[in-house]
């Protein structure tokens, strides 16, 4: 045989036995330390371990199993303990809420419900197993399971028949069914038979989930590389499973209340003179704003922390003027430093050595922007520490937000060589493992560099990339979108599933970034934004502008009309957050949420509707449809802007017109509201508008307030009030607060909407009702030569004021 003959069969032998899929094979060795099962099988090491009452985490690997480490988790497993037996077939670890059947031959798990339903299985025969490094899961697929969240992902909202990559992706006027785009949330919420579990498949290198794509037996997720290791979680509510997952990835911090006002960008405003025209003209035309965002052409050639000085000659100034008038001002900022001699971020981060490089420990260098580029290196604390103290330049400048863009991370040509190392905590790795993490890590750097140098007030942080966990610093954008109806609603989707998957605070750019929208789409997409929790009108460069007022008269007052709604609001989204911040519930929330197990909010002609909060139920149609369905689930849901009553649990055929968006209430709905300002600076008065919608189920709302600036709320200097209604009984009853500081209202006005009586009881005492109207939205004028508007469409609600003191307030309003 020859030199090249032997050297080819070695070569086949090689590739034939790197293709081979390898299975763990059959226990050999089981050791249980506390909650803790360690296993040695044939092929593979495991660890399975309890987490908590409802949560498993499963570790396997060919290798010896590393030290532990993780970007997204920042839970540590709770005290106590679980059951754990086994016998010669198998290992059984039960908590209070769930049952996990470890087989031994070959290795294998069972997730059960306590009464022994399954909720999800190892497939018999596929299991775990690797190719080469690629490791897969194979997970029985249940009849007629669902599946849904995953994060930032295009597609319907029920995952079941499609599959997904995650590889975060620089994706520019991304069509409706791309993937991946721009964040990597590698969780899920698989839901069958009444059951539904949640899992989290925790590790950074590209991964693939299928969910039945191009085969009938399974639902599968893999990775091309590292551990196997993923957490099961299972709660009888998808609303318990995002508070376990975000329990384990962590929540979001309360944000500036500012932050919840209307935004205003465009790609670009410049120079000075041009922001301050935008911030005068919505003062001028009454459209309440918080915000001014600044794009890339503010900075001098693109460099970061950098200004154009002719631009923007006097930063600090501008954002002074800014401040009084009631705006913040946000900046992008970009992680590529250009390599220019000269320039102090380049030259002090080649000093401090904080770049990525390659393995042969050359800088790696990348176009954007500015030109060649290098990056500094997030998942190290040397490269965090050093954006830290450049990111105090923006906020000595009067800066209050960071809008982190370019986090993919995106350089042209978008493929990153995966030679490149980054330091991983000291651990080093690839690229290939931290890419899908370097959004995070720069996040994290700039939230954390903002609150050292704000001296104590909160920043507005905003990325388009992130792995799971970015809720703890940052809200997210779905990036650069299209001015099109389809985009529209799917910006819906991918805010509801962002919300399954743990991050509450998102939003899309209303209008579209790509291209020009009609006056019609505008209306409709301004009319929704301002439900969404993040609300920002933004368009691209060579696009026209996008502002409320440039697409005429009417959608003006249309768009006003909307954002005043948004800002009379703000005490209810407020509270929205601060659940949020405490249980990890999103603001914006599909119907899949509170009723899981009904097929008709799967439906795709119902599917982009959603909940914001408990109590508005939002359905956004396609600007261009005269007629829609909307699906109602059961229960009493009154209309928005004239309380008509409609049952649930049917469909309703609607009339769709350009001024109003179709906005229900959940029966039995508390909306706490306040009086209309132009900015969040502005106070409102000083009632608190308490709307009550009647109904048939139990509800309790939590009021909150804080200073929406500080972090004095994290030392107690907050308000909280819980509200329960209890129809059965009648009463209503505001109980005692909880307070580390006085409310900002010191009357309360019950809005009462569908009830009766013409009197109440206070604490015992009759109290005469107020009759009354309230109006959503003002009437849009009808453009024709004399100006008639159209009719006053309002609310026929029953009132009572009452002083807003600390004691408990029960009110019978039957």
């Amino acid at each position: 045989m020859t030199g090249r003959m032997i050297c080819f069969c070695l070569l086949t032998a090689v590739t034939a036995a790197a293709q081979q899929v390898v299975t763990p094979g059959n226990v050999t060795d089981v050791k249980i330390t506390g909650q803790t099962i360690r296993i040695k099988a044939a092929n593979a090491s495991a660890e399975v371990t309890a987490w908590s009452h409802n949560v498993v985490r499963v570790r396997m690997n060919r290798q010896a199993l590393e030290k532990d480490f993780s970007y997204a988790v920042v839970a540590t497993p709770k005290n106590f303990a679980p059951v754990i037996t086994q016998n010669a077939d198998e290992i059984k670890l039960e908590t209070d809420s769930l049952v996990t059947r470890i087989g031994k031959q070959p290795f294998s798990i069972t997730f059960l419900t306590k009464s022994g339903e399954v909720l999800q299985a190892d497939e018999p025969g596929l299991g775990t197993s690797w190719i080469g490094e690629e490791v897969t899961a194979y997970k029985t697929m249940q009849d007629g399971e669902r599946f849904i969240g995953l994060g930032e992902k295009t597609g319907n909202l029920d995952r079941r028949g499609s599959s997904y990559t995650n590889w975060n992706t620089d994706a520019f006027g991304y069509t409706v069914n791309q993937d991946p785009i721009y964040a990597t949330i590698p969780f899920y919420i698989g839901i069958h038979h009444g059951k539904s579990y949640g899992l989290f498949f925790d590790n950074s290198y590209r991964t693939n989930f299928n969910f039945g794509a191009s085969n009938n037996r399974f639902a599968s997720f893999s990775a091309n590389s590292g551990e196997m290791n993923y957490y099961f979680i299972h709660h009888p509510e998808v609303s318990g499973i995002i508070t376990a997952y975000t329990w384990l990835t962590g929540r979001m911090h309360m944000p500036p209340l500012w932050s919840l006002g209307y935004q205003q960008n465009r790609y670009s405003y410049y120079p000075e003179a041009e922001v301050m025209r935008i911030a005068q003209t919505m003062r001028e035309k009454q459209i309440p704003a918080d915000g001014i965002t600044l794009d890339i052409h503010y900075m001098d050639a693109y460099k970061l922390f950098t200004w154009n000085k002719l631009r923007f000659p006097d930063p600090a100034g501008m954002n002074a003027r800014l401040r009084k008038m009631g705006f913040r001002t946000t900046v992008i900022v970009d992680p590529g430093i250009k390599t220019e001699a000269g320039y102090h971020a380049y030259e002090s981060g080649k000093k401090e050595d904080i770049f990525i490089k390659y393995s042969d420990g050359q800088y790696y260098t990348g176009q954007v922007w500015p030109g060649w580029c290098h990056f500094p290196d997030f998942t190290g604390p040397k490269g965090r520490n050093w954006w830290k103290e450049q990111v105090k330049s923006f906020t000595a400048a009067g800066v209050d937000g960071l809008w982190n863009d370019m986090n993919e991370i995106a350089t042209w040509g978008q493929n990153m060589p995966d030679n490149v190392l980054f330091d991983f905590e000291g651990r080093s790795a690839t690229h290939r493992q931290a890419h899908n993490v370097y959004g995070l890590a720069m996040v994290q750097a700039s939230y954390e560099g903002a609150r050292a140098s704000m001296q104590g007030r909160r920043p507005f942080l905003l990325t388009r990339a992130g792995y799971a966990g970015l809720q703890r610093y940052t809200a997210i954008w779905t990036g650069d979108n299209r001015a099109e109806d389809d985009h529209m609603l799917l910006g819906v989707r991918l805010m509801n599933s962002l919300g399954l998957s743990g991050v509450a605070f998102s939003g899309m750019d209303i209008g579209g970034f790509t291209g020009n929208g009609s006056p019609a789409l505008y209306a409709r997409w301004i009319q929704l934004g301002a439900f969404l929790p993040y609300c920002r009108s933004h368009t691209g460069i060579n696009t026209k502008s996008a502002e409320p007022w440039a697409f005429g008269e009417e959608v003006l007052e249309i768009a006003r009309n909307y954002i005043n709604l948004r800002y009379r609001l703000l005490p209810y989204l407020y509270s929205g957050f601060h659940e949020a911040s405490v249980t990890g519930m999103p603001l914006m929330r599909t119907l899949a949420i509170g009723w899981t197990h009904d097929p008709l909010v799967y439906d795709p002609r119902f599917q982009n509707q959603f909940l914001l909060g408990d109590g508005i139920m939002v359905a956004p149609f396609d600007s261009k449809q005269p007629y829609a369905p909307v699906y109602l689930p059961p229960g009493t849901w009154y209309n928005l802007y004239n309380d008509t009553v409609a049952t649930g649990g049917q469909e309703k055929m609607l009339t769709l017109g350009m001024h109003t968006l179709p906005v229900y209430i959940r029966e039995s709905s508390i909306i706490p509201m306040q009086s209309l300002v132009q900015t969040t600076a502005e106070k409102p008065s000083d009632t608190l508008f308490l709307h009550v919608y009647k109904g048939n189920r139990n509800n309790r709302f939590e009021y909150y307030e804080d200073d929406g600036e500080t972090y004095a709320y994290e030392k107690g200097a907050s308000y909280r009030r819980v509200i329960d209604y209890r129809p059965a009984d009648g009463n209503l009853t505001l109980e005692k607060p909880v307070s580390g500081t006085a409310s900002h209202f010191r009357h309360i006005q019950l809005v009462l909407h569908g009830f009766g009586k013409d009197v109440a009881k206070v604490n015992g005492a009759e109290r005469k009702l107020d009759a009354g109207s309230w109006v959503a939205v003002q009437p849009v004028s009808r453009f024709d030569p004399q100006g008639v508007a159209n009719p006053v469409v309002k609310c026929v609600v029953k009132t009572l004021t009452l002083a807003n003191d600390n004691q408990s307030i029960t009110i019978n309003v039957e």
